[in-house]
């Protein structure tokens, strides 16, 4: 009797090399691509086939021009459909390949991420990423420029288009409408990228270059919570996603959504939603 092992985590030592912060694919994929996440970003571009891909628990179609960006805190997998090749372009990079200013414009507005679907730029994004390939496989001087200023074009671009169709819901966090200081922005879209990991508040302030107790007071000003509570809450929408559409261990989810204890996970889980985890699953 096999083992299930539970989605694999992609390491940035395993797909990239020590000279640069990103790498372009070509990938055909014929059948399925199992649950994964990974420690870099992810901006995928399908050229030709069909299939769908879950992205958080939640699929969506994929058709040619169809493209999306995934964060480190992401989980998905794609699929062909039965007697398609999906081809697409898959462009990987660590956080520190994005300037800060297009950081904070992809993910300062809305944390979640949502899906684009090109129309009638489809042929002018490709050739975007036939001459990122290009420069990739025949390297001069001035192809990390140009990789670089090609890239930022197409995320800008796709963050234009964002229609808001077929978001993953990742987590749903707690009410932003009211206005947010920079500083606090800056918080939320790190935490957003690491909340399953062991975030201290104090590594946060200093992130965003302020005290701990200065930061703690801004931030419960403009999100209407606590630190505490916010990264808290995201683990819990992130655990419900993966109960709800994967077959991973309770214990697993416990620790892949960043809890440290399973008595803890347990008891939380169930404040929130009302059900223990097991329970949740099954109804």
């Amino acid at each position: 009797m096999s083992v299930y092992k539970g989605p694999e985590r992609l390491l940035n030592d395993s797909y990239m090399t020590l000279s640069a912060p990103f790498r372009l694919f070509k990938h055909s994929i014929d059948g399925l691509i199992d649950t994964h996440w990974h420690e870099f970003f992810e901006m995928g571009f399908v050229v030709s086939g069909s299939g769908t891909h879950v992205l958080n628990g939640v699929p969506s179609r994929l058709t040619r021009g169809s493209a999306f960006l995934l964060t480190p805190a992401d989980f998905h997998s794609l699929k062909s459909d039965p007697g398609e090749t999906l081809q697409l372009y898959d462009f990987i990079f660590k956080e520190q390949f994005i300037r800060e200013p297009l950081f904070e414009l992809l993910f300062g507005q809305n944390t979640e991420h949502a899906y684009w679907y090109l129309g009638d730029e489809i042929e002018t994004i490709e050739r975007e990423y036939e001459r990122i390939w290009d420069e990739t496989l025949h390297w001069q001087a001035g192809s990390d420029l140009l990789i670089q200023g090609s890239v930022e074009r197409l995320l800008i671009d796709l963050s234009r288009k964002c229609k808001g169709t077929g978001q993953a819901a990742q987590a749903s966090t707690p009410d932003l409408m009211q206005p947010v200081q920079s500083s606090v922005r800056k918080a939320l879209i790190y935490i957003q990228h690491h909340f399953r990991e062991a975030i201290p508040l104090e590594e946060v302030a200093s992130y965003c270059g302020l005290s701990a107790n200065y930061f703690s007071e801004c931030f419960r000003k403009g999100t209407g919570t606590t630190f505490q509570s916010y990264v808290q809450e995201l683990r819990l929408q992130f655990a419900k996603s993966l109960l709800k559409t994967t077959q991973l261990p309770v214990t697993e989810i416990c620790f892949a959504s960043g809890f440290n204890t399973l008595p803890h996970f347990e008891r939380a889980f169930k404040k929130r939603f009302g059900l223990p985890p097991r329970l949740f699953r099954k109804q």
